[in-house]
């Protein structure tokens, strides 16, 4: 596996995955409407100006994807991704932890999940997210805001990773 930068024109491939991965999340919830189920490919086209989007690739074809960028101080964290195929096999935390690692000034990473979404809320966990906030939407779903906070020195700076 190789995570890398992800360009425009892994677009269409990233919003398939998209997709694909976030019907998990749309079961969860019985809402089908979700931004990353209905988000059109011109909006993401536009994202991947203003993230950095990492893509984990195997054999030609991208497995997984993760954004981030910087607000103030913070990095934000988001779209975490895996084809179903490929879950349960390390590749999320690879990917949160390439996603710090390209963020290495920031001091703070957060990232948010819906409180029905255990795998993710212990992965976070297990990656050092702390549970910041709980921000309720509406009946059905409250949003768990994590953060995680890291000392200067506490990742490898950007560069230091072979794979990217």
């Amino acid at each position: 596996m190789i995570i890398s930068r992800a360009t425009t024109e892994d677009a269409p491939e990233i919003l398939a995955l998209q997709r694909l991965a976030y019907q998990s999340e749309a079961e969860i919830y019985n809402d089908y409407s979700i931004e990353p189920l209905t988000q059109a490919l011109e909006e993401l086209e536009r994202d991947l100006e203003e993230y950095l989007y990492l893509k984990a690739v195997v054999r030609d074809r991208i497995i997984g994807s993760v954004r981030g960028r910087i607000q103030g101080d913070a990095c934000e964290v988001g779209r975490l991704i895996v084809d179903p195929e490929y879950q349960s096999q390390g590749i999320g935390s690879k990917l949160m932890k390439e996603i710090e690692v390209s963020f290495s000034d920031a001091h703070i990473f957060q990232i948010f999940t819906g409180h029905k979404s255990k795998r993710n809320i212990i992965l976070y966990q297990k990656l050092g997210y702390k549970i910041s906030e709980i921000e309720p939407l509406n009946d059905n779903l409250r949003l768990m805001h994590m953060t995680k906070q890291v000392q200067a020195a506490a990742l490898p700076k950007a560069g230091d990773s072979p794979s990217i």
